[in-house]
């Protein structure tokens, strides 16, 4: 391993350097039409699953405020009224970020096989990773279930946090839903670095500890995929591209190459 050691060059380019690995990823993967269609087919499965629980969601999304603010009941109409509506747009941008994570990680189960070809199309392209580490396809499932779990797990505690702090005026509305993207981002390169990682022979405690030493890198390259994926249906396009752009993230942090 030739670094973990973040590059310095200062937060803000290595911010903008990790949104640049997402679309050179992007276009990596756009070059090779067969790999395109076997890329859509989980991520679409995955997109109609979440879409269907994000509609009922907001179907009921009056009446679950309403039971959120249980303790307003006795408020005047229009401060009850308030708290409902912060408490619907906190409910809402919970479940957006749960949304999300979970799709990349129930994706990344579904579609292993598929993600794991185009990883290692990218791998091969740049040539290759010496003594690569070969598991078997369960044991990669099992893997990547297991991994996340915990993930989504770790998000929803941070997820609820940031609903309570939706509650406060103005800060609720606009530093939240920032923090909530930044969030969102840091574990969606945790999850899209899982196959490269797991190529090399390295954890999910090891992703962690190398992520964090290349923060701004990883969070340029996690929020820019957060960010696209909140647009209906682009997820379902850029999920593939985000798997090849965290291959090149991996190979650009641990051996200062692509």
């Amino acid at each position: 391993m030739a670094t973990i050691e973040q590059q310095r060059r200062g937060p803000v380019r290595d911010f903008v350097a990790g949104i640049g690995l997402l679309l050179r990823g992007m276009r990596l993967y756009g070059q090779d039409p067969g790999l395109m269609a076997l890329g859509l087919i989980p991520a679409l499965i995955t997109a109609v699953l979440l879409f269907a629980a994000l509609g009922a969601l907001f179907y009921f999304i009056g009446d679950i405020a309403d039971a959120a603010t249980w303790f307003a009941r006795g408020w005047s109409s229009t401060l009850r009224d308030a708290v409902e509506i912060l408490a619907g747009v906190s409910i809402a941008g919970l479940g957006v970020l749960l949304a999300i994570v979970t799709f990349t990680a129930l994706t990344l189960a579904i579609g292993d096989p598929f993600y794991e070809k185009i990883s290692e199309k990218v791998e091969e392209h740049f040539g290759g990773v010496p003594g690569a580490v070969e598991l078997p396809w369960w044991k990669e499932l099992w893997r990547g279930i297991g991994e996340g779990i915990r993930l989504i797990a770790i998000s929803a505690v941070i997820g609820i946090a940031l609903f309570v702090c939706g509650f406060l005026p103005v800060v609720g509305q606009t530093v939240v839903p920032v923090i909530g993207a930044l969030v969102g981002g840091w574990f969606l390169a945790i999850e899209l670095v899982g196959v490269p990682f797991t190529r090399r022979g390295f954890t999910l405690a090891d992703r962690r500890r190398v992520l964090r030493a290349n923060r701004s890198l990883a969070l340029g390259f996690g929020t820019a995929t957060f960010v696209l994926f909140l647009i209906p249906l682009v997820a379902i396009v850029v999920m593939p591209g985000a798997v090849a752009g965290g291959t090149l993230l991996t190979r650009r942090i641990l051996e200062n190459r692509s």
